[in-house]
C-alpha cells in the first residue's frame, strides 16, 4: 500500500513530499487517504463514483434523451441512423442534440446496432512474421491465371519466390489448379535449390491448392514448415502479389491472349530469366534477384557508394548538405512484419 511506503521511507530520513512525488500522487492525495482510513477502517477508490456523481451542466436532461430515443425510434425514422437523422431535423428547423450525442444515447438505451444486413467488424489476428536473414530462408507462392484464346478459360502459372533474394524459385504452367501440381512444383524447386529439413518456411494463400492433403503430406515429408495468409485478408502474402503485378505489367507481357500452352510456358520461362538476372528490383536496392541470391549485392552496392561519394567530391557544390544515394545492403527481409519491426525496417532505410 502507498501509505505504508511513504510511512517507511519517511521513517528512514526521507521527506514526505519526496516520498509522494515519486509515487505520482500529492501530499493532499495522500493526507485525504489517511482521514478515509481514520474514519472508515478502510481505504477504497473512490474516483469512480466520484464521476459518476458529477453531472456536466451540460448534459442532457432525462426527458431530453427520451426525447431523443422517440425521434429515433418513430415510424419515420426507425430505419435511419442517427447521421441521417440529424439533418433532416435541421432541415426542418429543429435540433435536439448532436449526432454523436444520439449515438450515445442510443447506446446507453442497447439500441445501437448495426442495420440490415451490415456486420459489426470482426477483429482479425494479426499473421506469424517470418524473418529471411538469408536465401532459402522463406519462400512465398501463389498462382496467378493467363488469358486463354477461349474466353473465361485460363491457363494457371504457378510461382514460388524467396523473399529475401526476390528470385523466382520454381515455376510450372498447367491447364487446372490442383494441389497435385502444386506440391510437384514445390517438391522439384526444394530438390534443386537442395533444401534441408526444417530450413524452409513456404508461404501461401488459403486456397484448396494451397492446404490440399496431397500439398500438406509433401511439406510435411520434406520438412517444409506451412505458413497461410488469414482469411478473406489479401495483402499476407504481398511478396507473390507484387511479382505477379511486374510481370503483367511489364512491357514484354503480350497484348493478345496465349494461343497454346506451350506458348505461355514458352513466355514466361523468358520472363523468369529476364527477371532473375537482368531486373533491377527496388525492393532489393535495384540489383538483380540473382546478384542478391548469390551475395554479390554488397560489393555492388559498396562500388555505387565509392562512385557517388567521388562524384560529390568532385562537385561538392551539386549535393551541397544533401548525403548522397543511400547505396546501403538491404538486411533482413520481413513477411507480414509486426509493427516494431516495420518502424525498425523504416528507419533502416531512411
Amino acid at each position: 500500500m502507498a501509505i505504508d511506503l511513504i510511512k517507511e521511507a519517511c521513517q528512514q530520513g526521507a521527506r514526505e513530499s519526496r516520498a509522494c512525488a515519486v509515487l505520482e500522487i500529492t501530499c493532499r492525495t495522500l493526507r485525504r487517504w489517511r482521514e478515509q482510513l481514520r474514519k472508515e477502517g478502510v481505504l477504497s477508490d473512490r474516483r469512480m463514483e466520484a464521476a459518476q456523481e458529477r453531472i456536466h451542466p451540460q448534459a442532457l436532461t432525462a426527458e431530453e434523451k427520451q426525447e431523443v430515443l422517440d425521434v429515433c425510434n418513430s415510424a419515420e425514422f426507425g430505419s435511419l441512423p442517427p447521421s441521417q437523422i440529424v439533418p433532416i431535423l435541421a432541415d426542418r428547423g429543429r435540433y435536439l442534440a448532436s449526432e454523436s450525442t444520439f449515438y450515445r444515447v442510443l447506446r446507453e438505451a442497447g439500441q445501437c446496432n448495426r442495420r440490415g444486413r451490415a456486420r459489426a467488424p470482426k477483429q482479425t489476428h494479426r499473421p506469424q512474421a517470418w524473418e529471411a536473414s538469408s536465401p532459402n530462408r522463406v519462400w512465398t507462392w501463389d498462382i496467378t491465371y493467363m488469358p486463354t484464346l477461349v474466353k473465361g478459360e485460363f491457363y494457371r502459372l504457378y510461382m514460388a519466390v524467396d523473399v529475401y533474394s526476390r528470385k523466382i524459385m520454381g515455376w510450372e504452367v498447367h491447364c487446372e489448379e490442383t494441389a497435385q501440381h502444386a506440391a510437384i512444383l514445390i517438391e522439384k524447386a526444394c530438390m534443386v535449390h537442395e533444401i534441408t529439413r526444417e530450413q524452409l518456411v513456404l508461404h501461401s494463400d488459403n486456397g484448396s491448392p494451397m492446404k490440399g492433403v496431397t500439398m500438406l503430406g509433401m511439406l510435411q515429408r520434406l520438412g517444409v514448415v506451412p505458413s497461410f495468409s488469414r482469411p478473406s485478408v489479401s495483402d499476407d502474402n504481398p511478396y507473390s502479389e507484387s511479382l505477379f503485378r511486374t510481370m503483367k505489367y511489364c512491357p514484354k507481357y503480350p497484348a493478345k491472349p496465349f494461343e497454346t500452352l506451350d506458348q505461355a510456358r514458352q513466355w514466361v520461362l523468358g520472363f523468369v530469366t529476364w527477371y532473375n538476372n537482368e531486373h533491377r528490383h527496388s525492393g532489393i536496392r535495384f540489383v538483380t534477384p540473382e546478384q542478391r541470391h548469390r551475395r554479390m549485392d554488397q560489393e555492388l552496392l559498396a562500388t555505387r557508394s565509392r562512385v557517388y561519394e567521388q562524384a560529390k567530391a568532385a562537385r561538392p557544390q551539386r549535393w551541397k548538405s544533401r548525403a548522397v544515394r543511400n547505396w546501403s545492403p538491404v538486411g533482413t527481409v520481413w513477411l507480414n512484419p509486426s509493427k516494431e519491426h516495420r518502424a525498425l525496417l523504416k528507419s533502416e532505410s531512411a
